[in-house]
């Protein structure tokens, strides 16, 4: 009969022994996602009940053979698994060995604003030496994470996974399951890769464009070249820290270590997979099985199957797999510039290895991802008199911005006092970006080079670089909820937010504005409905994650639209959510630490009554 749990029965501890050789060792009564071919032992036991103690505290890690240092959770990266149920009272006592401030989110937990973990907006952060008592009950199920808002400490391994378990049977049959963090780890301090974010554009793309490469008739052609010359724009820069800085991680693990997750052949086998990375997006693919994606973001979804998937910063699909054969396959987590990949291997025994695929051509950036809807249209040919937009006041444009130069579509920057808006004119049509009370929105000048002229809604595609590798991708626009959406009433209101930023000098920023310029923020009444416009104008993809909330994509059928709490916008794209408003102050930010730590973050203030004013 299969099983929806994970709890050791005696069939599975006997197996446990059997794989180890017969040896009743710690690593034989390890969860499944912990254990690993080459350092079984590494992870503790998942930790579940009604009181948690968690240290932070800095340790020693070793990975792919090479020493480094890391901020731990219990002395480990990944943080130790945290198991719950749904409904139970749970108290995390959390302990800080640090000689600085830390903290740790709840990601995607329905949580008491006091409990959920940042610094500043719902409570005060714990001090060095201090203990602090998250205390909530469990309102949920799924897969989650939890992980520092303090710092860059979550860039140093402060992260970890949660299972909750459903409070009645789980929908998703599954016979094992094994739980994959994926990472990006650097023996850079993250300050140092802040600083050189700060000071050069483009610090760690080393798959720029060649002469070579052009004679040899690669990625562009020479007119297309000159093209992008003239807008001084670099194609090839996706990412902002590359695989020349970050080993990627499964478990902790680095390509070399070959973690390792068991079958028996002919099993439903549910693998978790959770992207706690700093800065990376990935694209996830095991060649040779077909994976069933149920869940997206802890959200049971309607079975969708697929060969891969594109998984933001701090997003989780949960997925099933049934390897009939007895052999082993390869788990590849490649990063989206395909600079490198996570590597791990899921196999029937320890020991086992499957070829691991070179990495695929890096992408381009595309006239689509400069918010151009270039259908049927060539980058020389636009009429430039057609459209009336900012370009922004840089000289020089290194990764995803628009130089002062006219680039196609883009007039010289007009100021309007202290506000700037942009606006398009095609045919009469007024393009203004403005909300729905036809306010001004975004505040133009240094922190922001471009404005997407045609944003669109892109949730259709599959992400960067994955348009045509051949097999069928994930889109968010395959995801159907499961069970009927709780509240199914209209929005009340739209709010339109724009993501925004300027490359060369890395800042980032909504509406134009950096958080610690200290904008008024969000604000909403407790129990509305609202709809949320996401406007992407800039030329990298974000992972907009909203705390205390789940929200619903705005396509689908009618009362199963796709729940989640994060969602990559595109660039120069547009996505759209619905929310019912929960009281307290929430964080809403960028998932990519550095876009947050730059300035794009903000906080979504939800009081008994509207405020005056609210935007």
């Amino acid at each position: 009969m299969r099983r929806s749990s994970a709890t050791f029965d005696r069939r599975r501890f006997l197996q446990s022994l059997t794989v180890l050789g017969g040896g009743a060792t710690l690593a034989g009564l390890l969860p499944g996602w912990a254990r690993a071919a080459d350092a079984p032992g590494r992870a503790p036991p998942a930790l579940s009940g009604e009181d948690i103690k968690l240290t932070i505290g800095h340790t020693p890690i070793t990975v792919d053979g090479k020493s480094a240092h890391a901020v731990t959770i219990n002395g480990t990266v990944p943080g130790p698994l945290i198991r719950l149920k749904e409904g139970q009272h749970v108290r995390l006592s959390v302990t800080n060995g640090l000689d600085e401030e830390t903290s740790i989110h709840w990601h995607g937990l329905l949580v008491p604003f006091q409990m959920d973990g940042v610094p500043g907006v719902s409570f005060p952060g714990i001090k060095p030496g201090e203990t602090f008592v998250y205390e909530f009950q469990v309102r949920q199920s799924g897969t989650y994470w939890y992980h520092s808002h303090s710092g860059l400490q979550e860039q140093m391994g402060h992260y970890g996974p949660i299972i909750i378990d459903p409070a009645g049977a789980d929908p998703v049959a599954f016979d094992r399951e094994h739980v994959v963090v994926l990472s990006d780890f650097s023996q850079l301090h993250p300050h140092q890769i802040f600083t050189k974010l700060k000071q050069q554009s483009g610090a760690f793309n080393y798959q720029r464009q060649t002469i070579a490469g052009l004679l040899a008739g690669k990625d562009q052609t020479l007119a297309e070249r000159l093209d992008w010359a003239k807008i001084l724009m670099d194609p090839t820069d996706i990412s902002d820290v590359t695989g020349a800085a970050y080993t990627f991680l499964v478990n902790g693990h680095g390509p070399q270590d070959n973690w390792t997750a068991l079958f028996s052949p002919g099993e439903r086998v549910r693998l978790r997979f959770i992207n706690a990375a700093a800065q990376s997006v990935f694209n996830v693919r095991i060649p040779g099985l077909r994976m069933t994606v149920v869940a997206a973001d802890g959200q049971h979804v309607r079975p969708v199957e697929i060969d891969e998937f594109q998984i933001g910063n701090a997003e989780t699909y949960d997925v099933i797999v049934q390897p009939t054969e007895d052999k082993a396959f390869t788990i590849v987590s490649e990063s989206v510039d395909r600079s490198g990949l996570g590597r791990a291997t899921l196999a029937p025994r320890l020991g086992m290895s499957a070829e691991v695929p070179p990495l695929r051509e890096r992408p381009l950036t595309t006239m689509r991802d400069m918010g151009m809807d270039m259908s049927g249209m060539q980058m020389g040919a636009m009429d430039h008199g057609s459209m009336d937009m900012p370009a922004m006041d840089h000289a020089a444009m290194g990764h995803g911005a628009m130089t002062a130069s006219p680039a196609p579509g883009m007039a010289p920057p007009r100021q309007r006092g202290g506000d700037v808006m942009g606006k398009m004119d095609m045919g009469g049509m007024d393009m203004s970006m403005r909300n729905s009370d036809n306010a001004p929105q975004v505040r133009l000048g240094p922190g922001v080079q471009t404005i997407a002229p045609m944003p669109m809604d892109r949730t259709g595609e599959p992400g960067q670089g994955l348009e045509s590798v051949g097999h069928r991708v994930l889109v968010y626009r395959d995801l159907v909820a499961l069970e009927p959406n709780a509240d199914t009433r209209a929005p009340e209101r739209s709010l339109e937010i724009h993501l925004t930023g300027n490359m060369e000098r890395f800042m980032w920023g909504f509406d134009g504005r950096k958080f610690s310029e200290r904008p008024p923020p969000y604000a909403f009444r407790h129990g509305e409905r609202v709809r949320v416009t996401l406007v992407n104008d800039t030329m990298m993809a974000h992972p907009i994650h909203l705390h205390g909330h789940f929200f619903e994509l705005t396509f689908g059928p009618a009362g199963h639209l796709p729940r989640k709490h994060t969602v990559i916008v595109l660039p120069g794209g547009r996505a759209s959510f619905d929310f019912t408003a929960e009281t307290g102050d929430w964080a809403f930010h960028c998932h990519m630490l550095y876009h947050m730590h730059a300035g794009m973050f903000q906080v979504f203030s939800v009081r008994d009554t509207q405020p005056e004013g609210a935007r």
